[in-house]
């Protein structure tokens, strides 16, 4: 299947990352001097939550380097050890910290082990969005690059008659947020992940944004003065505040049209999730409020 312009190809996401680890991670004109260090610091989740846009906007930090493809370490290239895993970051000097995003960790069942073997301290983040939204957001991107793939509502069913969701496809599993941070809460303390709210980063990123910075233990240097918004895409834009050029927006792969889903479709996927977000709210003391959501659907 074609893929889209401007997405990177997973699959090769690994290797390139070995080519790319030098490329404008943090501050662009840091000097390319230093050491490469494995990670203090990831993002493992979720897709199609919002990572891209957490990740470029915490790169504008000076104290940040960062990786700009997936290394898919813990998942898909764990095999390679972990030499190969530091050959891919940039490198970083005293007082920086390195970082990269790889989305599909939060759903991988050997990754919170992995990670804790390589370093117990490691500050975890994840961008969460309602499950329903991220679900016909998941579903958009791979009907993008497979457009003969069945419609999202013969998907979501295991009998649809019976209104059986079908929680084993991947578009609706990774929205049992529950049930995958249950397994990362058995190698970490919940002080170590922080959850950002992916509708917040879009409303509110510089809020969001001054949190993530105090959980990485930086100075809140990436502020209101960083982001614009675009009408057009309906995403805010980052920006340099010193730079009077134009703002960098995300790809043409990002903000992509939701098909249209019948609503009572929609109404049994919020009934589905409900009692799995109430264990997330309770688990992580976070209300995330989706269910307010079902007003404006």
């Amino acid at each position: 299947a074609a893929r889209e312009p401007g997405a990177p190809d997973d699959e090769l996401a690994g290797r390139r990352a070995a080519d790319a680890s030098g490329d404008r991670g943090g501050a662009a004109g840091t000097p390319d001097y230093g050491e490469k260090r494995l990670p203090q610091a990831l993002i493992i989740g979720v897709k199609k939550g919002g990572t891209r846009a957490l990740l470029e906007a915490i790169r504008a930090h000076p104290d940040v380097r960062a990786v700009g493809v997936e290394p898919h370490f813990f998942d898909r290239n764990y095999d390679k050890g972990l030499d190969w895993y530091r050959n891919v970051m940039p490198k970083t000097v005293d007082g920086q910290i390195t970082m990269e995003k790889t989305p599909s960790y939060f759903v991988t069942n050997e990754a919170p082990q992995r990670i804790h073997s390589m370093s117990r301290d490691t500050k975890l983040i994840v961008v969460v969005r309602d499950p329903v939204t991220r679900a016909i957001s998941d579903y958009t991107q791979t009907l993008s690059k497979k457009p003969d793939i069945p419609t999202f509502e013969v998907l979501a069913f295991k009998n649809r008659t019976l209104g059986l969701i079908d929680a084993s496809w991947s578009a609706i599993r990774i929205g049992i947020y529950a049930l995958h941070l249950q397994s990362w809460l058995r190698y970490f303390r919940l002080a170590q992940i922080h959850l950002v709210s992916g509708e917040r980063l879009i409303v509110d990123p510089a809020g969001e944004m001054a949190k993530v910075q105090d959980f990485l233990g930086l100075t809140r240097v990436v502020t209101e003065k960083h982001f614009y918004f675009n009408k057009t895409k309906g995403f805010p834009c980052l920006k340099k505040p010193e730079d009077s050029s134009a703002p960098r927006c995300l790809g043409k792969s990002k903000g992509r049209t939701h098909p249209l889903i019948d609503p009572e479709v929609i109404l049994r996927l919020r009934k589905f999730y409900k009692p799995f977000n109430m264990m997330f709210y309770q688990m992580t003391g976070q209300d995330f409020q989706w269910e307010q959501e079902e007003g404006d659907k």
